[in-house]
């Protein structure tokens, strides 16, 4: 298939670095929220460095009524905005294929409300900084994992992983993405929540198991209880969330929070933004409830979380 037009729904850090990229394989229109993120778009292009260092041309807008024809709609928007952001697209664009690449589960069902686009599952762990509405850093070049969902076919999921490696990005196919899903899934859970609850960003005492009060434990215990859960669930994992954590925060061996990630339910709270925990640590609690499985850790990290989430309503 064609994939020439290709349109970025939500510019955060993973948009941009989708359509930085992009853009050197295709025209790519970007929707975003801003009249003046669209402008300096617009004047400027999509600078990019760090693992990456080039600029692209780009074309955005914040009306979706403004948005041209495109042929693969990658949906970059928190999972909180997703449905803000795809409803206006209801009864568009039937040509095209939409990508998710939300963190958590359930974008897919989401997206499926507003059209019967054929859809792509993703999951991907690279990461940048923004330092501004048209440059992004791009820091953490891991694969994008690709897979098909509901009957979309594998050879439009191929297609589409071609384009992110010919554009510079790293991406894999896969058959069945809902074991890479749940490894993010059950990584993401403990990291987030507990980086949520305790301000820290991820170092390496989420890895650290020396003494009976370390963070280790904790962090150890929400992964086991994850883990029991995509068993229930009949999910054999594809990588150990456990061992992602470690391998995450022991390159360098810092407790410094200087140059440490910030897990983007930490940097919800500290803008002062809703998180994500409904469709990460909300989503593993719900599953646990339908598969009968105990989880505690888990509930109680998704009920402070989402306590602090009632607060800005509050």
């Amino acid at each position: 298939m064609a994939l020439d037009q290709v349109c970025i729904i939500g510019a955060g850090t993973i948009g941009s670095l989708c359509a930085v990229h992009l853009a050197r394989e295709a025209q790519v229109s970007i929707l975003v929220r801003r009249e003046e993120h669209a402008r300096a778009l617009n004047d400027h292009g999509l600078k990019v460095s760090g693992k990456s260092n080039f600029t692209s041309p780009v074309y955005a807008v914040t009306d979706p009524a403004a948005l041209p024809d495109f042929s693969l709609g990658i949906v970059a928007t928190k999972a909180t905005q997703l449905e803000e952001a795809v409803a206006p697209l209801k009864g568009r664009f039937g040509e095209a294929v939409f990508m998710t690449i939300q963190n958590g589960i359930g974008a897919e069902e989401l997206v499926a409300r507003f059209g019967d686009w054929p859809l792509i599952s993703s999951v991907t762990f690279m990461s940048g900084i923004r330092h501004g509405d048209h440059h992004i850093e791009y820091e953490l070049d891991t694969a994008t994992w690709l897979g098909p969902y509901q009957g979309t076919s594998i050879e439009t999921v191929k297609s589409v992983g071609d384009l992110f490696v010919a554009s510079g990005l790293k991406a894999e196919v896969l058959p069945d993405v809902r074991p890479a899903q749940w490894s993010k899934l059950i990584f993401n859970h403990a990291v987030n929540s507990v980086a949520a609850v305790t301000d820290l960003p991820h170092v390496a005492l989420y890895a650290r198991k020396e003494r009976p009060s370390d963070l280790g434990w904790l962090v150890a215990g929400l992964i086991d209880e994850g883990k029991a859960t995509a068993a229930a669930a009949g999910v054999e994992l594809f990588e150990d969330p456990w061992e992602m954590n470690v391998k995450a925060v022991t390159t360098g061996e810092t407790d410094s929070d200087e140059y440490a990630h910030v897990p983007s339910m930490l940097g919800d709270i500290r803008a002062g933004r809703q998180t994500e925990v409904e469709f990460i640590t909300g989503a593993l609690v719900r599953e646990a409830d339908r598969r009968r499985v105990d989880v505690p850790l888990s509930r109680a990290m998704y009920q402070l979380v989402r306590a602090r989430d009632r607060s800005y309503d509050d």
